[in-house]
C-alpha cells in the first residue's frame, strides 16, 4: 500500500515490516482532530469515502441515518486503487467536487506539504476552516452525532454511551478488524486466531439479538452503524476471499434478520454495493487470489422480509 513520506508519494510503504508472528496490524489513524458541536452551514463540511471501503461506510451511513446529505458534501474515490492509491475521475461520479485532484493523496498533502502517512478514508474536511478534520472513523461518527444531534435520530445518547462503547470495543478488534486479522494472515496460526475471534462474537451478537432489536435495545445507535458494514459485506466477501467460512450471515437468523432491517432503513441501502465488494475482495493478489477471478455468487435476496 502506498503512502505520502515528508510530502512524496511513495508506491510502497518503505517502512513495512512483516509482524514477525505472520498477523496482520493495522496502521493507526494519522488525523485526530475535533470539530465543535456548532452550527454549520451546508457544504462547509466534506466527506472523501471509497464505496469499497467499511471504515468509510460507517460514515456513509451515518450521513443518510441522519439525513445529513444536504449539510455534508462527498466525494466518492473510484472503486479500485492503483499505484497511486485512492484516485479520483475528471468528473462525474468519482469526481473529487471539493478541489478537482487527481488522488486522495493530494487531498492529505494538504494538510501539511511534509505530510508523512497512508492516504486513507474516511477523511473528513472543515471548507470553512481549510483543514482536515480526522480520518479516524470512529471519532467522526461521534463528533458529527453531536455536531448534528437535532439532525435524526441521536446515535449516541447519554444514557447508552457506556453500552455503545462496550459493544465498539468488542466488535472493532474482534470482528470489523477481525476478518482482516483471518484474511491477511500470513501463518495459519494467526489466521486461526482471527477466525476465532471473527465467530465467538458473531455468536455473541446472535444470542442478544435474539432478546433486542438493536445492539443497544430498541434504540439504532452508532454502535450498529458500526456492525453494519461488517455484515453486509460479509456472506459476498469475507466468508470466502478471507476464509471467514464457518458460517454465512444468512445462516444466523437473528443477526440476519437484525442486518435486513438495517438495510431497509431509508437510503442505507443506497450506500452498499455488492459488486464492488466482490470486486475489491477478490482482486488480483499473490498471497490471496493470484488469479483474480471473481466469483460469481452468492445470489443473496437483502429485500426480503425481514
Amino acid at each position: 500500500m502506498g503512502v505520502l513520506i515528508d510530502g512524496t508519494w511513495q508506491v510502497e510503504d518503505p517502512r513495512t515490516k512483516e509482524a514477525g508472528d505472520g498477523s496482520f496490524k493495522r496502521v493507526n489513524s494519522t488525523v485526530r482532530d475535533w470539530i465543535a458541536p456548532e452550527p454549520m452551514p451546508p457544504g462547509r463540511l466534506h466527506l472523501f469515502v471509497a464505496w469499497n471501503c467499511p471504515w468509510a461506510h460507517r460514515a456513509m451511513l451515518l450521513r443518510v441515518v441522519k439525513g445529513l446529505e444536504p449539510e455534508i458534501d462527498i466525494s466518492y474515490a473510484a472503486p479500485r486503487r492503483n499505484d497511486q492509491g485512492w484516485v479520483f475521475e475528471p468528473d462525474g461520479e468519482f469526481a473529487d467536487t471539493l478541489f478537482g485532484g487527481e488522488a486522495l493523496h493530494q487531498v492529505y498533502g494538504r494538510i501539511d506539504p511534509a505530510y508523512t502517512g497512508p492516504a486513507t478514508t474516511p477523511l473528513l474536511w472543515d471548507g470553512g476552516a481549510g483543514r482536515a478534520v480526522s480520518n479516524e472513523s470512529a471519532d467522526i461518527l461521534r463528533m458529527l452525532n453531536a455536531a448534528f444531534r437535532d439532525h435524526g435520530p441521536d446515535l449516541a445518547p447519554e444514557s447508552l454511551v457506556d453500552q455503545i462503547d462496550a459493544w465498539n470495543a468488542e466488535i472493532h478488534p474482534k470482528l470489523n478488524n477481525g476478518v482482516y486479522r483471518a484474511g491477511f494472515a500470513r501463518t495459519q496460526e494467526a489466521y486461526e486466531a482471527g477466525y476465532m475471534d471473527v465467530f465467538e462474537t458473531l455468536d455473541r451478537i446472535e444470542a442478544h439479538l435474539g432478546d433486542h432489536r438493536y445492539l443497544c435495545g430498541e434504540t439504532i445507535t452508532e454502535a450498529d452503524l458500526r456492525l453494519f458494514p461488517t455484515l453486509v459485506r460479509f456472506d459476498v466477501a469475507y466468508h470466502g476471499a478471507f476464509k471467514c467460512n464457518r458460517n454465512r450471515l444468512i445462516d444466523m437468523p437473528n443477526l440476519w434478520r437484525y442486518a435486513r432491517e438495517l438495510y431497509a432503513l431509508p437510503a442505507v441501502a443506497d450506500t452498499v454495493r455488492f459488486q464492488v465488494y466482490k470486486n475489491g475482495y477478490y482482486s488480483k493478489s499473490e498471497l490471496r487470489n493470484p488469479l483474480g477471478i471473481v466469483p460469481l455468487g452468492p445470489d443473496v435476496d437483502w429485500t426480503s422480509d425481514v
